[in-house]
């Protein structure tokens, strides 16, 4: 029966894999935006009007990202807890023999919830690192035809 539970226990690793590289992903993207964080703190002593205005609206958006990041980061890391609770469920069930299916599923079900948020958070991170990255609209000079 142990190589049922082995089956069983499949399906759960292949989402902590997803998860693990959906946290290494998330990792770089915190390292890259502290990295920016930093160098913009830098640049606030040193600018002066609209430039110090341009530094202070990316300092704020760079914060905003720096949260939802950490934030997606700690529900995947509980998502990834919940996989490897909802694992040691399915042995400790077939090596004790009390039925144990159910709890195993609401932890899976508690992995799969956290999963998502972790995801929206980071669809909202890519949201505001976008808008922060957009080109203006003068820049693109728009009015020109002979380009």
């Amino acid at each position: 029966m142990i190589a049922h539970t082995i089956q069983l226990a499949m399906a759960p690793v292949f989402v902590l894999v997803a998860i693990g590289n959906i946290m290494a992903i998330l990792s770089t993207r915190l390292g890259r935006v502290v990295d920016r964080s930093r160098y913009l703190q830098n640049r606030h002593g040193e600018t002066v009007g609209v430039d110090h205005d341009m530094v202070v609206t990316e300092i704020r958006a760079t914060d905003e990202r720096i949260v939802l990041v950490t934030r997606a980061i700690f529900y995947m890391v509980i998502s990834g807890l919940a996989i490897g609770t909802t694992v040691a469920i399915l042995f400790v069930e077939e090596m004790v023999g009390f039925k144990l299916e159910s709890i195993a599923a609401v932890f899976f079900l508690i992995a799969i919830a956290m999963l998502m948020w972790a995801l929206v958070l980071f669809l909202r991170e890519t949201r505001v690192a976008a808008a922060t990255l957009r080109i203006p609209r003068d820049l693109l000079e728009l009015h020109r035809k002979d380009i």
